[in-house]
């Protein structure tokens, strides 16, 4: 549930508390849904690793009367076709242990399994007045490896505020009750709340909008040199991004993530539908580092005149 969602947020680092409006919202924001005005469907696959890791998402949000949206999100990811050698030794002095010179492995009874997790999101936003919106997640959390499943239900709260002309505010608590795993063999597990917030300033130039924006992730996990600095067991991470978008046509974007690599993307805008990219590169050893993680996502905007919002 850290990888986020969209091609835009990822190309920017992660900084997309206080910027997002659309129906990603219902992760990086709940509070953003409020400001979309049409029916929204987003779908996203992205090469986590390479082919290491597969992860998909899918959101579907609506307006619902003249400032209040409603959004279901779906994330899954997955490490597929695990080799499961555990039925598959030959063992000729039956010590369990495969030993070369006498034991071998059945590679007929080798068979696969997957390590899969679900995560789903019901959100509820709320536009209070004409610069501040509220919202909220109900999140359902489904993990299965072998034998093994867990299940969860935690919750998210999110706020978004425009003092000032071009100046966009945001905070988020995820996990704000903390969230417990109850596994099926008796472990639970816990997730604890993480405070999220973040500021942006449009400004106009080039002909377009450039856009900066900072994110700062505060975490009470006790993560020590895992973050970026820490105060004792509260540990802080920082996202920072830019996009240029021209016009309604295409954007570039940049950032720095919260696990210290620079992300670099774009997006394509046609009508009713929006194209994102990004891409990270997890450090610069050819020899060492792990394969490179490319991202794409399309949303499409019910943008027509029965679809919008009661009352605009």
């Amino acid at each position: 549930m850290s990888i986020g969602a969209g091609g835009r947020a990822s190309a920017m680092g992660g900084a997309h508390v206080a910027i997002v409006n659309d129906v990603t919202a219902g992760y990086w924001n709940p509070a953003g849904l409020a400001r979309m005005n049409y029916p929204q469907i987003s779908l996203m696959h992205e090469e986590h690793f390479g082919n290491l890791v597969n992860y998909n998402y899918g959101a579907v949000a609506i307006p619902y009367g003249p400032d209040m949206s409603l959004g279901l999100s779906v994330i899954r990811l997955s490490v597929d076709g695990i080799p499961d050698t555990r039925n598959a030794l030959y063992d000729a002095n039956g010590d369990g242990i495969l030993d070369i010179h006498t034991d071998r492995l059945d590679y007929s009874k080798i068979t696969e399994f997957n390590n899969t997790d679900w995560a789903f999101y019901l959100t509820f936003a709320k536009r209070q007045s004409s610069d501040f919106y509220w919202g909220a997640n109900v999140k359902i959390i489904k993990r299965d490896i072998v034998e093994a499943s867990a299940f969860g239900i935690g919750f998210d709260v999110g706020a978004y505020y425009m003092p000032m002309e071009n100046l966009h505010l945001g905070a988020t608590i995820q996990d704000v009750t903390t969230t417990i795993q109850a596994w099926s063999t008796g472990r639970n597990e816990l997730i604890t709340p993480t405070a999220k917030v973040g500021a942006a300033y449009a400004i106009s130039a080039l002909g377009g909008t450039l856009l900066p924006a900072l994110d700062l992730d505060l975490r009470f996990e006790n993560r020590k040199t895992a973050s970026m600095f820490n105060v004792g067991p509260v540990s802080f991470d920082a996202h920072a991004g830019f996009e240029y978008k021209f016009k309604n046509l295409f954007a570039v974007r940049a950032g720095y993530s919260d696990v210290k690599q620079f992300t670099v993307g774009a997006g394509l805008f046609l009508p009713k539908l929006q194209i994102d990219y990004s891409f990270l590169r997890m450090n610069e050893s050819e020899t060492e580092r792990l394969p490179d993680t490319h991202r794409i996502s399309i949303m499409l905007t019910l943008e027509e005149p029965k679809f919008l919002r009661e009352g605009l």
